[in-house]
């Protein structure tokens, strides 16, 4: 078989994430992080495009890894218009979409801009996003809300989720397809999904305020508080959105998304009592998607960056142990899921959808 070389791009809030396989095997990677008073200036994230590519082509130069040596690029989808679950091909209005952030602005459409745009650089060289964080398979029932001028839409991370869930299904030699699984994905942002015979049903919508806070989002909030606190004349528009998407949970409690930080303040019942609030959020949200699944659920999947922390993960094990078997999947798997999906994508084994 011949030999793959794929580059693979995640870009956050305040890292850019690349790596080159060679086939399956990594063979260069650089989590780089970004100061946030290097992007200080930037009033939209988008506009960070310039100066992440140049890092990311300084990386790659660094590591002698040449653009007209590669196969393909994958990257992190982000907020385009929902879409079914697969792999499309990063096309003008896909990367027109992400630039003027069809559904908001947020870290994950550079990864698009990004890949198309130094694709261009190279001849026959094409580029793509898999299961970006817009994926929408939500039963009807799920969208209705108590006003109709409001729906509830699917934003998650379906990459990580998609791929643990997959990985838990081979672990047991099934198919994702025939199985019912709820998966937590706890990092800046948490969301928890019920995967129903290969299908997120539903979830809550992890960046906008919706379902348990998170290091750096509000999660749901009374509405009656909130509406006064947006007609107070104290925030603009723009600030609310912060305090909901980048600016609550622990941030706003604390000054840092650092979950560790905060543990070491041992005598700080306060700092205690929120951690719980946030484990205590997660475990009530997955008991809430046990009964979306009829308590049919053949396992509960615990990923993401925060599982690592026990004092979480055991707190949440306390509250949803009786549900079903949980399996832990600690840390996250995106950069792996791209590079598998550009496998798929350059064997044919699956085709990419169009995005229009």
């Amino acid at each position: 078989m011949k030999d793959f070389l794929i580059l693979v791009i995640n870009p956050g809030s305040t890292t850019t994430k690349i790596a080159v396989y060679k086939n399956e095997d990594i063979i260069f990677n650089s989590n780089i992080r970004h100061h946030k008073d290097e992007l200080r200036g930037y009033t939209k994230v988008t506009g960070q495009y310039d100066f992440r590519k140049k890092i990311i082509l300084q990386e790659l130069q660094v590591a002698n890894i040449k653009l007209t040596d590669l196969d393909i690029i994958m990257s992190r989808g982000g907020l385009l218009k929902p879409l079914e679950s697969g792999v499309y091909e990063i096309n003008e209005a896909l990367r027109q979409d992400l630039t003027i952030g069809r559904l908001g602005d947020h870290a994950s459409n550079l990864g698009g801009i990004l890949a198309y745009e130094i694709c261009n650089h190279i001849p026959g060289l094409k580029s793509y996003i898999a299961d970006p964080v817009i994926v929408d398979e939500l039963q009807d029932v799920a969208r209705i809300t108590g006003w109709p001028q409001i729906q509830r839409r699917s934003v998650f991370h379906a990459l990580n989720q998609k791929a643990v869930a997959r990985l838990y299904s081979k672990f047991l030699n099934k198919k994702y397809e025939d199985l019912n699984l709820i998966v937590a994905h706890m990092g800046g942002g948490i969301s928890v999904g019920a995967h129903c015979k290969g299908k997120v049903i539903d979830v809550n919508n992890a960046l906008d305020g919706d379902g348990p806070f998170s290091p750096e989002r509000s999660g749901s909030l009374p509405v009656g508080d909130l509406v006064k606190l947006c007609f107070n004349g104290n925030f603009t528009y723009d600030q609310i959105k912060k305090m909901i998407s980048s600016e609550g949970g622990l941030v706003a409690h604390f000054g840092t998304t650092d979950v560790l930080e905060i543990e070491k303040r041992t005598n700080d019942q306060h700092a205690k009592l929120i951690i719980q609030a946030m484990a205590y959020q997660v475990g009530k949200e997955i008991g809430s998607l046990a009964a979306v699944l009829k308590g049919k659920t053949d396992a509960i999947i615990i990923t993401g960056g925060i599982a690592k922390n026990e004092t979480i993960v055991n707190y949440i094990k306390e509250m949803i142990s009786f549900i079903a078997p949980i399996w832990m999947y600690a840390g996250e798997t995106e950069m792996e899921a791209l590079a598998l999906n550009a496998m798929l994508v350059l064997k044919g084994e699956i085709t990419p959808k169009k995005y229009y």
